[in-house]
């Protein structure tokens, strides 16, 4: 096998190749306010507690609104919202109900008062655990304390950020079940 020749790549971009998981909508609740906010930085820390850290930047509404209510709810959208994910990023929750703007559908959840989204393929209840990476890299660490999925489909066309203005489908699945031990990943 001929193995192509790399060139060198600015590594402000390498989040090309490693942004791991769906751009998700972020939603909180403060003093009788809402707000929604597109995100790409989170990752799964743990699996038991259900730990998943985010990167919100304290530039972003809602950098505040979730530092004082610690809770938020992660909402993973699909390919249909793709448009108003966009948008969503690109205005500001302290001029604009983004719910209405988008006409987005806000319902109570069971554990937090920061609203999910029906829209959504999937909402995540999150509370902060831990904040000591907040002030230094906005970093927040939340657990999972309750979770809504819809049943199908059971792979959802989920949307990833490629940098750019560019986004990848997600949705297919590849099957190695057979060739997986368990611990590997």
């Amino acid at each position: 096998m001929k193995v192509p020749k790399k060139h060198d790549f600015p590594v402000h971009e390498i989040r090309r190749f490693l942004e791991p998981g769906p751009i998700v909508l972020v939603s909180s609740a403060w003093r009788g306010k809402t707000n929604i906010m597109t995100m790409g930085w989170h990752t799964v820390l743990e699996f038991s507690p259900s730990l998943v850290g985010c990167l919100i930047s304290s530039g972003n509404h809602s950098h505040e609104m979730v530092r004082r209510s610690r809770e938020c709810v992660i909402n993973v959208p699909t390919v249909g919202l793709a448009a108003k994910v966009v948008d969503i990023g690109n205005c500001s929750g302290a001029e604009v109900d983004k719910f209405e703007r988008f006409k987005l559908t806000a319902v109570a959840a069971d554990k937090v008062k920061a609203p999910l989204i029906a829209e959504c393929h999937a909402n995540l209840e999150c509370r902060l655990v831990d904040g000591r990476m907040r002030d230094k890299y906005d970093f927040f660490i939340f657990e999972v304390v309750k979770a809504h999925a819809r049943a199908t489909p059971k792979y959802p066309r989920t949307i990833h950020y490629r940098g750019d203005g560019m986004f990848m489908v997600a949705g297919g699945a590849l099957n190695l079940r057979r060739r997986f031990r368990s611990g590997m990943l």
